[in-house]
């Protein structure tokens, strides 16, 4: 089997196997799906040939190709999430594998299209083998993409003559609910520096990603009959709308791109009585993101002061940071992806994620951990695909890194 056929065939596999994480969970993993699968992929580790397979009470799987030169090199990571988003169905993934792209509109079940028109992105990828789902689901190339080539690479490594240091490979789950690196023990992993594949497109290369927090604002309204409420009713649900309406809406997540941080309403739900609202905050300049969280702060001590009590209470939690501070001493370590890319014929597409990744945490933790293309695009929705040759070049590209840390 052809390393194409060999990364092909895990995904199909992996992807099949239902790991959607759970945010109301109080367990670790959050589903029994990912233990589940950990399980199977340790097994599969250790019929590759790899050593020191191991998966915590946590259910993190962590693993180990052994050096194969007695010369004192870094130890290498490689690190992808083994859970699907929630945010739609990960259950009984149906993959479908579209030869020979031609450029036209692909038709998958319930009325779901991948219109060129409205993903002109799908166009790059023409005359090449495209895998999607079938229209119900998501296809999880976020992150199985990553867990395949991650595997794949290792198999070619450990069967090769490719001189390399130890390498390590870690699996997480949850990351999709951001609970990924709760419990990765970085000491134990005894990487370096490590990459996660977890991006998207060809290419990508990124080392810096939003400071990210969260806020909750809790409105108290007093609900009295609407009849009599002259001059008592305290209307919750207006009262969370004018907080909304006081944040600037250029800064919403639809009208802003690259470097532009934004507020986010995820979540609104209540009545007269009670009304709870929630956003996730973002920015990649540290100043800007504490800007954005005192902003809400003083809104909603705004609201409070024009009722002459509280009538809103504010809780705002930091969920992570950017990792470009954590890199910036190591840039080494993003100049032999950038290597390992150009010698596998890829163009490094360096961008900062508008997101985040196990690999940002992990990098104030102690672990540089810059993060690597995995292929996939539209993620989290049923017009996800990838394309086979995007991941048979990220195989490449780990296959790369392990032996130009070496020189």
């Amino acid at each position: 089997m052809t390393m194409k056929e060999k990364v092909t065939a895990r995904f199909i596999r992996y992807v099949k196997i239902h790991t959607t994480s759970d945010p109301e969970s109080s367990t670790y993993p959050s589903t029994s799906g990912q233990m589940g699968f950990m399980q199977l992929l340790a097994e599969e580790l250790k019929s590759i040939g790899c050593t020191e397979v191991e998966i915590d009470k946590f259910g993190y799987l962590m693993a180990t190709i052994p050096a194969n030169t007695n010369k004192k090199l870094p130890v290498v990571g490689f690190i992808a999430h083994v859970d699907t988003s929630p945010d739609f169905s990960g259950e009984n993934v149906q993959p479908h594998i579209i030869m020979n792209y031609d450029g036209n509109t692909i038709s998958l079940k319930d009325g779901v299209v991948i219109d060129p028109a409205e993903f002109p992105e799908i166009l790059q990828y023409k005359g090449q083998s495209i895998i999607t789902a079938d229209g119900t689901t998501l296809l999880g190339a976020d992150d199985k993409a990553g867990v395949a080539e991650i595997v794949t690479a290792a198999e070619i490594i450990i069967k090769s003559a490719i001189r390399h240091g130890k390498i390590r490979l870690g699996f997480t789950p949850d990351e999709e609910i951001g609970k990924g690196t709760d419990h990765f023990d970085v000491k134990k992993f005894g990487a370096d520096f490590a990459y996660t594949l977890d991006g998207g497109e060809i290419g990508e290369l990124e080392f810096e990603n939003f400071n990210a927090a969260g806020a909750k604002v809790v409105v108290h309204g007093r609900s009295v009959h609407p009849g009599a409420a002259k001059n008592k009713m305290i209307n919750a649900a207006l009262v969370a709308h004018r907080i909304i309406s006081m944040l600037p809406a250029a800064e919403r997540p639809e009208n802003t791109e690259k470097y532009e941080g934004f507020f986010h309403l995820t979540d609104i739900k209540g009545n007269v009585e009670k009304t709870e609202i929630s956003w996730i905050i973002r920015d990649h300049d540290f100043q800007k993101f504490e800007e954005k969280k005192k902003l809400l702060t003083e809104i909603v001590h705004q609201v409070n002061s024009e009722y002459g009590k509280i009538v809103a209470e504010i809780e705002i939690t930091d969920q992570y940071f950017n990792m470009r501070q954590k890199i910036e001493p190591v840039m080494h370590i993003v100049e032999l992806a950038k290597q390992a890319m150009l010698q596998a014929g890829v163009e490094p597409k360096v961008r900062a994620i508008r997101g985040g990744t196990d690999g940002a945490r992990l990098s104030y933790e102690g672990l540089p951990c810059p993060n690597i293309f995995a292929g996939g695009h539209n993620f989290h929705g049923p017009f996800e695909f990838i394309p086979v040759q995007s991941m048979e070049k990220a195989v490449e590209v780990i296959v790369n890194i392990a032996y130009l840390a070496c020189k």
